[in-house]
């Protein structure tokens, strides 16, 4: 059975930092492809990152240079480093996983970015 669970979100102040986790389990986590989504209220679904499992890049516009995906195979687990967070941040995260033709989701994280 795949699961993936995310963890790390919280409520952080603007300007700070947060590292969101997504731990795997139930298929071949070092060949799949891992992505983060986000979801802010009365808004649509958006990418934020991914991760090939070659280990290659890609972020959506707003998040470049704040932002920094990264995975441990070891630990079946892909990273989300989050800084200099701004309000419009503020969003439910979810991690994705592509296997061969199956995406499968996470139930998410709040990430709160308020003062």
């Amino acid at each position: 059975q795949v699961q993936l669970v995310e963890s790390g979100g919280g409520l952080v102040q603007p300007g700070g930092s947060l590292r969101l986790s997504c731990a795997a389990s139930g298929f071949t986590f070092s060949t799949a492809h891992m992505r983060w989504f986000r979801q802010a209220p009365g808004k649509e679904r958006e990418l934020v990152a991914s991760i090939s499992s070659m280990g290659s890049t890609n972020y959506a516009d707003s998040m470049k240079g704040r932002f920094t995906i990264s995975r441990d195979n070891t630990k079946k687990t892909v990273y989300l480093q989050m800084n200099n967070l701004k309000s419009e941040d503020t969003a439910v995260y979810f991690c994705n996983a592509l296997k061969l033709s199956s995406s499968y989701w996470g139930q998410g994280t709040q990430v709160t970015v308020s003062s």
